[in-house]
């Protein structure tokens, strides 16, 4: 499980961005066309409201709920009546798990890998919202539990289903900026607390809070009033995975595809302002270097951090690379994909990859993608999707695989993890990386991030 080749991670990233991923054979037990599945929803707030509902829309029976939160469950509960309701995610599947085909995974990040292998391991198919998991070590047995058990799988990256993002894919792979060079992705994330210390004490918990199932995996520690639950866990190291892991999914989902990544060789964190021992940085610069692969020279990918409206200035791309973006917008847009290749730029200035605009070398402004006239002669290769949570659903009665199933999105999920580490690590650190064997070959206390010592009892 812990070794694939870069070769093999060539060959599927490949597959995943064009026509191929829709054309080999899901071999699982395809639901028939009109069977109802029965689906079982853990995290029912946030992205958990959206995600059953979307599941309801495309024919789901829910059967079961679960949230650590009452007031939440019950609420959603209201909705479902005839769903059973749960806290502890553990129990739902001892309790009901023959009668469940399919769960949705909608949980704080450091419950995404538990609850999802728990899921997979009893056969079940999995929709699990981004990042896919917290570490890296979760992120390689989700992908090997969802090949062993055959089952449908779909990251909830909603991105992959746009038509710009696959049009950018498209245009890239046809070599209309000629060979990609460079790399950068910014953010205006985080827009919660980060960048602090733990606070002292500790606060009584809520009676409608199940405290101990909210911690999950995560090393144990005392409830304290607004500071993790709700939405504020993100920046927390036990907990969330910082800007990176909340937005590179989306932003870095089209260029991880075009530019067929693969694992970088080299991840440092450049610069990193407000670093404290639990939360991640309040700005960052994180350097990702890629190999030759198929063909394409070395590359250089940068990350960037910081919410405009902070105090602290955020760090983001330099002048001279993004000069035909103001030229075009009129300022730097909060948050963006730069791809810098040979003989031009391409830019997306949406989190989730729906529009793209082309400068090639000598325009001093991007032009919309779908009408410059470099892009208009790249015939479509990939099918379009019926939309995100229907590509799952489809998976699951006909076999065809979704874009974001999670042969794919697990090695998206754990380049954006290494980001985290490298952060981790330290300014200025420089960490060389095995991807197939997931380890660093220069810094042994990288070691203790890649995969998480569970709580006991939390071990799937």
């Amino acid at each position: 499980m812990n070794t694939l080749s870069r070769r093999d991670f060539i060959k599927r990233t490949s597959a995943a961005t064009g026509a191929a991923a829709f054309s080999f054979p899901f071999v699982g037990r395809v639901l028939g066309a009109n069977e109802r599945i029965n689906v079982a929803c853990i995290g029912a707030g946030g992205k958990g409201d959206s995600d059953s509902n979307d599941a309801a829309s495309c024919g789901a029976n829910i059967v079961a709920l679960c949230d650590v939160d009452l007031t939440t469950l019950d609420k959603k509960g209201q909705q479902f009546p005839q769903a059973k309701r749960f806290q502890d995610y553990r129990k739902l599947f001892d309790q009901i798990g023959k009668e469940i085909d399919a769960v949705t995974v909608s949980t704080p990040d450091h419950n995404h890998g538990q609850a999802a292998t728990r899921a997979m391991k009893l056969g079940k198919h999995c929709f699990c919202q981004k990042p896919l998991t917290q570490t890296v070590y979760e992120a390689r047995t989700l992908r090997r539990l969802a090949k062993e058990n055959k089952l449908a799988t779909q990251m909830g990256n909603q991105g992959s289903a746009e038509n710009g993002l696959r049009r950018a894919v498209e245009v890239i792979q046809a070599g209309v900026i000629g060979n990609p060079l460079e790399l950068h992705v910014w953010t205006n994330r985080p827009i919660w607390p980060q960048g602090l210390d733990r606070p002292p004490g500790q606060d009584p918990v809520p009676a409608t809070l199940n405290w101990d199932c909210w911690l999950g995996p995560a090393p144990k520690r005392p409830y304290k009033k607004d500071t993790y639950h709700t939405f504020k866990w993100r920046g927390w190291h036990d907990f969330g995975t910082g800007a990176m892991g909340d937005m590179a999914c989306h932003t870095v989902n089209m260029p991880f595809r075009a530019l067929k990544l693969g694992y970088p060789n080299v991840v440092e964190c450049e610069l990193a302002s407000r670093s404290y021992p639990e939360t991640y940085a309040k700005t960052a610069r994180i350097r990702f270097e890629f190999p030759e692969r198929e063909g394409l020279p070395p590359l250089k990918f940068w990350w960037y951090d910081g919410n405009p409206e902070d105090a602290l200035k955020p760090l983001r791309p330099g002048a001279e690379s993004t000069k035909e973006i103001v030229a075009t917008m009129g300022n730097l847009p909060e948050s963006g994909a730069l791809i810098i290749g040979e003989k031009g730029k391409l830019f997306s200035p949406d989190d989730y990859g729906a529009r793209f605009f082309v400068a090639m070398k000598g325009q001093d402004e991007f032009k919309p993608g779908e009408s410059h006239e470099a892009c208009k002669a790249v015939p479509q290769s990939i099918p379009r999707s019926p939309g995100h949570m229907q590509e799952w659903f489809r998976m699951m009665k006909k076999g065809t695989p979704a874009f974001s199933n999670f042969d794919i999105a697990a090695y998206l999920t754990e380049i954006i993890l290494l980001g985290c580490i490298a952060e981790r690590m330290g300014e200025g650190v420089r960490m060389d990386w095995d991807g197939p064997n997931m380890r660093s070959t220069n810094l042994a206390k990288a070691e203790r991030l890649v995969r998480r010592h569970n709580r006991s009892g939390w071990d799937a």
